[in-house]
């Protein structure tokens, strides 16, 4: 009974996450078309968050705008009267222009509200980014600090990467992030990694198909596990403890009889003993201490462990707010910039497709299991960009569909055929909904498999 294992309190609040990030995004994105359509008194006869085929479930009607929730969580529009759009309403096209449509007003004024959504929403990321760095800071963990190692995968092993080495740089250059690892892997292809093994420092040549490995072995483990001792953070209510007690500080040792010296060993190891009752051994200051406790059918104790950024030693920066808006800027242009630079190694073959395309379901799975908010808006300023990107680009039916036509009508002087944007909508529908359906069905297959 596969259904059984699933965590529902983990997924609500993942659900949760991804839907009020979701609107956000999406909400503000068709803002960015309504509020200059309106600025150029245009009509805007509808303005949904979801898509709502069939019905609504809820709509309102605002002077000329009608207001709405779908029931299809795929994005939302706006459908702004004289122009060819998701909606395909053809027969408002046949009639003559009006001044009030989109199709009567000058091409810069098209091509400003084609682009508004795609403007707001890099101008989102970077709000978010400089309030992510003003009220934050930022926090990272040089992998040098990692003090216990890690414990490589088989992928990183097969590499070289022994238990227990410490990495220390790339290319001689330190890694200051050790949570940036994969990525600078896959995205920067350096050609050596350097690791402390013992009092020695060793050169691991890394191979050109790394980054394709690791897109693809990602989806089931790390690259490489920091070796965290299990030291008990807090202790839930859903905690079971039939004999003793279970301390904030404790330091597990053994499950039965089996040895947990990292966090690692210790989630195979609970996962063997689900829907069991089995005796811990912990360290309690000088102390050895024994409790019986119950791993339910998850393989969940109900105990929160700590987490290297609470053990190891981390650096930490604040930023003023002027020097914040800088820095927010800086944080948006990388991350487009990685992910630009993702999108290049799908097409130049170094990553498959297969590995890295994800639906809704990969979208949400990315937000974490509790209720994070520094993760939330970090999260949500990442998707803005990559919704922004790929409203981009010259596609039929994208934002940057449309503004391409807008721009060739400038250079040119002549405007496409309405029976041309029609086609071109469509194609662009189908090549949309193709790939979305695509990205599904991968996600349900690595959810099955």
């Amino acid at each position: 009974m596969y259904i059984l294992a699933i965590n529902f309190a983990s997924v609500g609040v993942k659900a949760a996450q991804f839907i009020l990030s979701f609107s956000i995004l999406v909400v503000l994105h068709e803002l960015g078309h309504f509020i200059p359509a309106r600025l150029f008194k245009t009509r805007v006869e509808k303005f949904y968050l979801f898509f709502n085929p069939g019905f609504s479930l809820w709509k309102k009607k605002i002077g000329e705008t009608e207001y709405g929730i779908g029931w299809i969580p795929f994005g939302g529009y706006v459908k702004i009267a004289g122009m060819i759009d998701e909606s395909m309403d053809k027969e408002q096209m046949q009639l003559p222009p009006e001044n009030w449509e989109l199709r009567s007003k000058p091409a810069y004024q098209r091509l400003i509200v084609m682009l508004g959504g795609v403007i707001v929403n890099i101008l989102l990321a970077i709000v978010i980014f400089i309030g992510l760095s003003f009220y934050w800071g930022e926090d990272t963990l040089p992998a040098k600090n990692v003090i216990y190692g890690v414990h490589p995968s088989e992928l990183a092993s097969n590499m070289g990467i022994q238990e227990g080495d410490i990495i220390v740089s790339l290319d001689k250059k330190e890694l200051e992030n050790f949570d940036a690892l994969e990525s600078k892997l896959i995205l920067t292809s350096p050609k050596t990694l350097e690791v402390k093994r013992g009092d020695s420092l060793v050169s691991l040549n890394i191979p050109a198909s790394l980054s394709s490995a690791i897109a693809k072995f990602k989806k089931t483990a790390p690259f490489v596990t920091p070796r965290v001792p299990v030291i008990v953070d807090s202790v839930g209510k859903s905690a079971v403890v039939l004999q003793g007690a279970i301390n904030k500080d404790d330091t597990l040792l053994k499950i039965n009889n089996t040895s947990i010296q990292y966090q690692y060993q210790f989630l195979e190891v609970k996962n063997k003993f689900a829907d069991s009752i089995v005796m811990v051994t912990a360290k309690r200051g000088n102390d050895t201490v024994y409790f019986k406790t119950l791993i339910n059918s998850t393989g969940q104790l109900g105990i929160f462990v700590k987490l290297p950024y609470a053990l190891f030693a981390t650096v930490h920066k604040n930023f003023s707010f002027m020097a914040s808006i800088p820095e927010g800027i800086n944080r948006c242009y990388t991350t487009l910039d990685n992910y630009i630079t993702g999108i290049k190694q799908i097409f130049t073959g170094k990553v498959k497709a297969s590995d890295s395309l994800g639906s809704l379901i990969s979208i949400g799975n990315t937000f974490p299991s509790n209720w994070d908010w520094e993760k939330f808006w970090t999260l949500t300023a990442i998707f803005s960009i990559i919704l922004a990107f790929m409203n981009v680009l010259p596609i039929p039916a994208l934002d940057g569909g449309h503004a391409l036509f807008i721009l060739v009508e400038m250079i040119t002087g002549r405007k496409p055929s309405d029976k041309f944007m029609e086609y071109a909508q469509l194609v662009g529908m189908f090549l949309l909904f193709g790939l979305m359906f695509y990205a599904l069905g991968l996600d349900f297959w690595r959810l099955f498999k």
